[in-house]
This record gives structure tokens, C-alpha cells and sequence, in this order.
């Protein structure tokens, strides 16, 4: 579906809530649309299931930007569509102990898992960027499995940490800032997500994968105060 939004907006939709198929398309299509260079639009970006673009109306009118993407819709089945090239994944360690992960025996309860098992599936998940977004940079990650569909609470955390890692429903926020959150914090990374002085500033990309890693409190320590370029012990290896 095809919304207008405003005088330079369009909204390009694969469903009206999250969903693999969905989400994948959203990335696919993002992807066809800046390949094609479609006069006129000056930014895109994904959420979960859409494609959001900024267009010029003074190059490009409505009408002839909508028949611009219907042609591109009509050219396959979206919700089939594979990722696009360049993607990679990503291996980050994260501490799940003490300070470091308040909320994960809350989390692990509420999913029906003992805290070892949380931490054991949460990095056995290789989950996929989905969007970028709340605060520069920063990823929502998922799909994690069905028991994982757990709330946010009903009250706000104050204030969760830069690297934090949060979870709900059935999806991971690895946090960009230091930021409240109704998400419960599970974990902490040393990783930095938004580097303003970085080329490019962001250093994941919605279809990019991530797998975390466990490792101890000392460890942890020891990255965050010899990280200087905010990997956080990070690594990334192309996808094929």
C-alpha cells in the first residue's frame, strides 16, 4: 500500500505490524528504490514493515512518484524477495552479569526460562536488524522466538546506559544513548552504535546480522576501558 504523507512524503507498506516477510521486503524494496534513482527523492528509510521516502515536490509531483513505485512493486512479489548484497554479520559481546543485566532474571521468568537458558538462547539467536531508530543509529533486533513476546513494563527505567541491551516483544534494542526505556536490560555491550564523527556515523544497517556473546564482568571491564575506536571487541564478516 502507498500512502502520501504530506506535501514531500511517501509511505510504502508491506503490513500494518511486524513480520519477517514483511520486514524483509521493507529492506528489499528500500534497496530496488535507491538502485533505481528515481528523480526527485532526496532520502529513504525502513521501520519494521515500510519504507518511508522524502521526495522534492517541486521536481517530482505526487502522481507521477506513485506510478514510479507501483511499477517497482510490480515487478515481483516483495514478501519474497532475498536481502540485498553487502550485508554482514555481526559477533558482539555482551556481559549478562550482575549490574550489567538488572532485569534479566525478570525477563528470563516472564519468557518461562531459568536465567542460564535466557542467556543461552538470547546468543544462540542471530537476529536481524529490522530498522533503525529512536535515537541515531540505533537497532532494533529480532525476530527472537515466540515465548520471547514479553511485555514492556509498565513503568519506565529512568535511565539505561549507552550499549545496553534490552528486550520485548520477541525483539532485542541494543541502545544507541543513555537513554529511559520501558524495555527490561538484560545485558550490556561495550559497542557503540552512533559514532557522530564516523564515516558513516552509523555502523549497523537495517538487514545487517547479529550474534551476541557472552563474557564475564572482567572481561567487559577490560574492553570498555581499552576500546578506543567503540567496536566493544566487535567483529564483522561479510554475508554471502
Amino acid at each position: 500500500m502507498i500512502s502520501q504523507l504530506g506535501l514531500s512524503g511517501m509511505l510504502v507498506s508491506f503490513a500494518d505490524r511486524l513480520d519477517e516477510a514483511a520486514n524483509r521486503a521493507a529492506i528489499a524494496f528500500r534497496a530496488r528504490v535507491e538502485d533505481e534513482r528515481i528523480p526527485g527523492i532526496e532520502e529513504s528509510a525502513t521501520s519494521l514493515a515500510s519504507v518511508f521516502l522524502r521526495f522534492d515536490p517541486m521536481s517530482m509531483d505526487h502522481h507521477r512518484l506513485r506510478a514510479s513505485l507501483e511499477a517497482l512493486l510490480a515487478e515481483r512479489d516483495w514478501l519474497a524477495a532475498p536481502l540485498p548484497h553487502g550485508r554482514r554479520l555481526w559477533r558482539i559481546p555482551v556481559c549478562f552479569e550482575g549490574a550489567h543485566g538488572p532485569q534479566l532474571a525478570q525477563a528470563a521468568e516472564l519468557a518461562g526460562l531459568e536465567p542460564d537458558q535466557a542467556i543461552a538462547e538470547l546468543t544462540a539467536a542471530r537476529t536481524r536488524v529490522l530498522t533503525i531508530g529512536f535515537a541515531p543509529g540505533q537497532p532494533y533486533l529480532g525476530i527472537l522466538p515466540p515465548h520471547w513476546n514479553i511485555p514492556r513494563q509498565t513503568e519506565l527505567t529512568r535511565s539505561v546506559p549507552e550499549g545496553a541491551l534490552t528486550v520485548a516483544v520477541r525483539q532485542f534494542v541494543l541502545f544507541a544513548v543513555t537513554s529511559p526505556t520501558g524495555w527490561r536490560q538484560v545485558g550490556r555491550t561495550a559497542f557503540r552504535c552512533f559514532r557522530a564523527d564516523a564515516d558513516p556515523p552509523f555502523r549497523l544497517r537495517p538487514g545487517d546480522e547479529v550474534r551476541f556473546e557472552a563474557i564475564g564482568a572482567a572481561a567487559f571491564e577490560r574492553i570498555l576501558a581499552h576500546d578506543g575506536d567503540g567496536t566493544g571487541g566487535a567483529v564483522a564478516e561479510a554475508i554471502e
